[in-house]
């Protein structure tokens, strides 16, 4: 039950979007979950600061998942969502976030998990 969230400043077409959630849909497998209820969110043309400066290219990921996964995979899965947005979007890392939310209750079709 993951839940990608990506806020990005940069416009982003709608074959860019589906080709970003395809391949966050594979790399989700690092945190040893799958697409099948992987939910994507990308907003795109998103106004974002860092260090007190408005950011041309940057971006915000946030990444909530049902359970938890390994130190390991997060950092493995920061290194991929990177390497994805620089090259689909000419983001560079040091303009990326990504956070990881942890989730012990997680609903979905009426009930809870």
């Amino acid at each position: 039950m993951p839940f990608i969230d990506s806020k990005v400043t940069v416009k982003v077409s709608d074959q860019q979007k589906e080709e970003i959630k395809s391949e966050l849909g594979r790399l989700i497998a690092t945190l040893n979950k799958s697409e099948t209820y992987l939910m994507v969110g990308i907003e795109d043309a998103y106004d974002l600061w860092l260090g007190g400066k408005k950011l041309e290219k940057g971006a915000y990921v946030a990444v909530s998942l049902y359970g938890e996964a390994p130190k390991a995979a997060y950092d493995k899965l920061t290194g991929q969502i990177c390497d994805l947005l620089s090259e689909k979007l000419g983001i560079p890392g040091n303009a990326v976030y990504v956070t990881y939310h942890p989730v012990s209750d997680w609903g979905w079709n009426g009930s809870n998990f």
